[in-house]
């Protein structure tokens, strides 16, 4: 006998069920046990699957961790007065203006240095990604675009007010605020005393004027 479209849906409802579990457990463990002890051995006991199990829902252990990092985005942005997500198109829940987004940002920055795990999960698969076949390749790809279509927005919007320094262009500020968190959660691997979110507010001071 066919299954029914009501079975397919069911067993289809709790197929994603039961992905968002296991991202969501990932993202527990990464952060707990840090990047290098997060086997998928791991990931799979902290569900209750077989590693055949777990992987039945991603296609490979690079899916998997590409769909770690884009659990770990959404979550990032709840609660931020953020919608959407990196990859498509972050917009805001209401009109934020600069010192919301600065604020939004750099909290981003700061829970970052509480969860070193993904930090390097996200590191490495960023070098990984570089060749257009990998898992990740589009996911960093798209998440960057986003990312600085949002940031061009909002800096735009903020030399229109005269609250930031007009020179530059918003697109090429927007790239300079990704590179330089890119860069500090690389040096903050190697020494762990830097301050990242101070750094990153430093060049939020660079560019806004005073009034």
């Amino acid at each position: 006998m066919a299954e029914s479209g009501t079975g397919r849906r069911g067993s289809y409802a709790k197929g994603v069920a039961k992905r968002e579990e296991i991202l969501t457990r990932a993202l527990d463990v990464i952060a707990r046990e840090g990047y290098r002890g997060a086997s998928v051995k791991e990931l799979a006991d902290a569900v209750g699957l077989s590693q055949a199990g777990l992987l039945h829902y991603f296609d490979s252990k690079e899916e998997l961790f590409t769909e770690i990092l884009r659990k770990r985005d959404e979550l990032d942005a709840t609660g931020r007065g953020l919608s959407g997500d990196v990859e498509h198109g972050l917009t805001a829940d209401a009109e934020l203006d600069l010192a919301g987004v600065r604020d939004g940002y750099l909290g981003v920055v700061r829970h970052n240095a509480d969860v070193p795990g993904l930090v390097h999960l996200f590191a490495r698969l960023s070098v990984d990604a570089a060749d257009p076949e990998h898992a990740a390749h589009d996911y960093f790809v798209q998440r960057g675009i986003g990312l600085r279509e949002f940031f061009a927005a909002t800096i735009a919007a903020g030399q229109e007010s005269g609250e930031i320094d007009d020179r530059i262009d918003p697109a090429v500020l927007a790239r300079l605020f990704q590179a330089v968190a890119d860069g500090m959660q690389v040096q903050w691997m190697l020494e762990p005393e830097v301050d990242m979110a101070a750094t990153v507010d430093a060049l939020f001071e660079l560019i806004t004027r005073r009034r």
